[in-house]
Formats: structure tokens, C-alpha cells, sequence
């Protein structure tokens, strides 16, 4: 994968978090882009195929069988999340062919997706939707509901620019409703000051901002963001002393140093033997994984990633 230099002095290595789109071939050649063209998918949205239901039966009969609804909301995340590894990673899983619709794929995830649906699933557990398998039109329509809720501002699913691209919205946009609490800024933080204007200063990356009505309203949307309080974030350097504060099923939003880029990719904090980790979809490895040093090793050692934003489930 390709090297850039960033605006803060590091080479930027982009693993598929949701604000890359679609990719051009030129971009993918000269810009902050690495995780390489995602295919247009055919699959219509809101289908599900027999695969996805056969996993879905599975997880849900695992986390039953693990007593997952039993558990503290973050150890029901990790082990589920867990429970995702070696799950391919494929970038772009959301850009089905066609007007914006409600994407369901177990069978791969990019970094965002995989966030989103060990969310939408442990939501489904925990609120007793293991005893709807038996009647699959009401399960599907249960799940669908917690993952449009999930991916889309307010939970309202209204075309492109309703869902939510940049993930430092998607953190905040969880915490205004009460579905996640911000862990950011009980730690060691610095704010971030720099515009969000990614997708705006990349249209062409994005097939959907061909329609000018779309692409007005990404940049109304990045003006708004770019309004409003200044982004908070935990240093690369300071991970390590907060560690403690972080707990399993944690969302993890890492930083980037690209300019316009809020946020670089995303995942899941787990502890393992006493060392935080983090289990998430990366493009290094094509799969679901745990980390292998930790998170504050992992996150100083890769290029295009400063910090991290830090955020606790609340079911």
C-alpha cells in the first residue's frame, strides 16, 4: 500500500474506514488512499443472503449458549467481537449499486461494519432477540432496526448523506442519544482543530457526490461538524499511561493525520493477559484479528495514525 505525506510530518497508511467511498484510479495513485478500489457491490441492499443468516443464527445461537445477555454490556461486546476472527476484511461493503439502502454482510467487513454490526448484534442479544429465530421476517426486521439506528444520523436511513461518514460524528452522534458514552475526555486529551473536508475536497472519489444535490449536502454537513466543539483525542504518546481507563467492548477510533480525515480506523478494545488490545478489521492480514502489540505499540506504529478517540457502549 502506498505512503503520502500527511500535513503533520508522517507518511499516512489508510486501512478502508467509511469516509474513503469509492476510490478513483488516479486517487488511489497520488492520494491519501491505501486500502485499494472497492467493487461496486451487486447485491441489492437490505437482502440477506442464506450465508448471512445461516452466521447470523450461529452468533446468536453462541451468544445464547455463552450466556452473552448475562454479562456486563462491554465483556458481551468483546466476546462477541472475538468470536468474529478471521472474518474477511473487504473494503467498501456498504456500496451496493442503486439509491442508499440498509447493507447486511456478515460474511465481510471493513473496519466501520465490523464496529457496527458486533453493536447491532450484542443490542439484538441483550434485548431478547434470540427468542425471534424462530420467526425470521421478525428477527431480520429486530436486527435491521438496530443497525440502521447504528449507521445513520438520528438512526433515519434518507439516502447518501443521511449516514454517518465521518466517525467522529458517528461518536458523537451515538453519545447525543444516549447509545454510547464519550470516554475521550475523562483522559489525558488534546483537542484536534483541523476542518474536516475530505470527501468534499475528493468528489470524485465518491460516485454519489456526481449528484450535486448530494455533494451540497456533504459540505453543509462538513461545515456543520467544522462549527462545532473541537474534536477531542488521546495523543499516541499518552495511550500507555491511560490504558487503565479503557475497558473491554470499548469502541476505538484512531486518529489520522491525513488532511480533512477525522479519523483513520476503527475497532474494538480488548484485554488479553493484562495488555489492552485491539480486535478490528484490518487491511494488513485481510482479516478479523487481535492486534498483535498492543494498542498503544500498534497505534505508534503505524504512519497516518496520532491518537485516539475513545467511546463505551451503553445498552
Amino acid at each position: 500500500m502506498p505512503d503520502v505525506p500527511s500535513n503533520r510530518g508522517k507518511a499516512v497508511r489508510r486501512c478502508g474506514a467509511r469516509v474513503v467511498g469509492v476510490v478513483s484510479a488516479a486517487l488511489i495513485a497520488a492520494g491519501p488512499l491505501a486500502c485499494g478500489p472497492p467493487a461496486i457491490r451487486s447485491a441489492p441492499a437490505g437482502d440477506w443472503s442464506a450465508e448471512d443468516w445461516r452466521i447470523f443464527e450461529s452468533k446468536i445461537g453462541f451468544a445464547v449458549s455463552e450466556r452473552l445477555d448475562t454479562l456486563p454490556s462491554g465483556e458481551a461486546v468483546g466476546r462477541l467481537a472475538l468470536s468474529f476472527v478471521g472474518t474477511r476484511y473487504t473494503p467498501g461493503t456498504l456500496e451496493a449499486e442503486g439509491p442508499e439502502g440498509l447493507v447486511i454482510n456478515f460474511r465481510e467487513f471493513d473496519c466501520v461494519t465490523f464496529v457496527e454490526n458486533v453493536l447491532a448484534m450484542t443490542r439484538f442479544i441483550r434485548g431478547g432477540g434470540s427468542e425471534l429465530l424462530a420467526d425470521p421476517p421478525a428477527a431480520r426486521a429486530r436486527y435491521e432496526g438496530h443497525l440502521t439506528d447504528l449507521r445513520y444520523r438520528g438512526g433515519v436511513l434518507d439516502g447518501y448523506a443521511s449516514r454517518l461518514h465521518y466517525f467522529s460524528e458517528w461518536l458523537a452522534d451515538h453519545a447525543s442519544r444516549g447509545t454510547l458514552r464519550i470516554v475521550t475526555t475523562d483522559l489525558d486529551f488534546e483537542t484536534d482543530r483541523e476542518p474536516i473536508d475530505f470527501m468534499s475536497s475528493h468528489p470524485d472519489s465518491y460516485r454519489q457526490l456526481s449528484d450535486p444535490r448530494v455533494r451540497a449536502a456533504i459540505e453543509s454537513m462538513e461545515r456543520r461538524l467544522n462549527a462545532s466543539a473541537d474534536r477531542a483525542y488521546i495523543p499516541q504518546d499518552r495511550i500507555a499511561g491511560i490504558a487503565d481507563g479503557i475497558r473491554t467492548g470499548d469502541v476505538i477510533a484512531a486518529t489520522s493525520t491525513v488532511p480533512g480525515l477525522d479519523v483513520a480506523h476503527t475497532g474494538l478494545a480488548v484485554w488479553v493477559g493484562g495488555v489492552l488490545h485491539l480486535v478490528h478489521a484490518p487491511l494488513v492480514g485481510k482479516a478479523v484479528e487481535i492486534s498483535e502489540s498492543s494498542l498503544a505499540d500498534r497505534i505508534r506504529g503505524i504512519a497516518g495514525q496520532d491518537g485516539i478517540m475513545v467511546a463505551r457502549p451503553v445498552f
